[in-house]
């Protein structure tokens, strides 16, 4: 049994001094340090650090030079190893609008490190297929060739892994598939990548749309005449919205707005690319050549593609840029998405009984201790 002390706990609902953590695969106990005899357990100082949840990236693609659609299994178990670094100990590989094959193939690379036994990476929570139900209008770095109609039976298939999918609810056949998938499976229903009114995305949401795709970009901004699917979103209570506070996809002008409409609705993420945790240079996103600089990733054209952001530099982006208290900011990268994705009865926060999933961050939230179901899987300078 191990017991972590002299850290400032985050709790759902603030944060605490002279509390003790103590778990083994869960967490055991919450006490007051001067209720316990810390001589019982394998003690770990946070030395006056954060002591947190472990992040949930629910939407990325790649990291460290790999990529989900690469359908390569050394690749995946590359990337979830890298972002434990990150404070992240429970992810959605994220496939994005290449080949039906190929997106298969990436289908299948996580059911096998899912269900292993040797995995010892960030927890796979199942896929995130973002696309290929999607709006050519609004493809963004998307390949509008592999773009197909809405299809329900395809994620009814691989509702097994599928954990969540991006639709344009205006698109053909779109609103058939969005009410099938709700009726008959537990999948989350996103809607992204999509040119929709304000009427079509509210049409979409009372069939079944519960979460957006990356606020803002790839989608109908808000206008006083026009609300769009940014309008449907924010004024929506039912619909979670992921925001990527990079402060270049989002201006950190807006975090604070969208904090206060959305509240628990608000699920931080990083819609990474193989380019992060890499130089500056050139990669791939799907197959089409993209550029990375600092913090900007552009194809040829101009257009975004994808971020190369880390979840806890999320988390202080927008603590800095909002009037959030570190305990909220910190949940909406871990109790927000676990609660959007049906994972809160396990992880997203530090509470007893849910698994041992906890990270120790400095003030500007760089992690430099990461424990994975009460195994310590990063130790910084180790």
């Amino acid at each position: 049994m191990k017991c972590i002390i002299n850290g400032k706990v985050i709790l759902p609902d603030r944060v605490a001094d002279n509390l003790a953590v103590v778990f083994d695969s869960k967490i055991q106990k919450l006490a007051d340090i001067n209720d316990i005899d810390v001589s019982d357990y394998e003690v770990i100082d946070a030395g006056g650090k954060y002591v947190s949840p472990g992040l949930v990236d629910m939407h990325i693609h790649g990291f460290l030079g790999a990529d989900v659609s690469d359908g390569d299994v050394d690749g995946i178990r590359l990337m979830a190893e890298g972002i434990i670094k990150n404070g992240v100990t429970a992810w959605c590989p994220t496939t994005m609008t290449v080949s039906k094959a190929e997106i298969e193939a990436a289908f299948d690379c996580a059911r096998t490190l899912k269900g292993s036994s040797e995995y010892y990476g960030a927890r796979i929570l199942g896929v995130n297929s973002e696309g290929p139900f999607i709006n050519s209008k609004k493809k963004g770095a998307q390949a509008e060739e592999h773009i197909l109609r809405p299809d329900a039976d395809f994620i009814k298939a691989n509702a097994d892994i599928v954990k969540l999918f991006t639709v344009a609810p205006e698109v053909d056949g779109a609103a058939e598939c969005i009410a099938e998938v709700k009726a008959d499976t537990n999948v989350l229903i996103s809607m992204g990548h999509t040119d929709a009114t304000y009427e079509q995305a509210a049409e979409g949401i009372a069939n079944g749309v519960r979460h957006t795709t990356h606020l803002f970009n790839a989608m109908t901004a808000l206008s006083h005449r026009s609300p769009g699917v940014v309008g449907a979103a924010l004024s929506d209570s039912r619909v979670s919205t992921e925001l990527i506070a990079d402060t270049f996809h989002v201006n950190k002008g807006i975090f604070n707005m969208v904090a206060k409409l959305k509240g628990d609705k608000l699920c931080l993420i990083t819609d990474c690319i193989r380019a992060g945790g890499m130089p500056d240079g050139d990669y791939t996103l799907g197959g089409q050549p993209v550029h990375k600089e600092g913090i900007q990733c552009l194809m040829a054209d101009g257009t975004i593609a994808g971020s190369v952001l880390n979840l806890n530099d999320a988390v202080f982006n927008l603590y800095d840029n909002s009037e959030l208290e570190i305990y909220e900011a910190v949940a909406c990268a871990s109790l927000n998405p676990a609660k959007a994705l049906g994972e809160d009865s396990e992880i997203g926060s530090l509470e007893e009984g849910k698994r041992a999933d906890i990270i120790i961050a400095d003030e500007k939230f760089a992690v430099s201790m990461t424990i994975l179901g009460g195994e310590i899987r990063y130790k910084e300078g180790e």
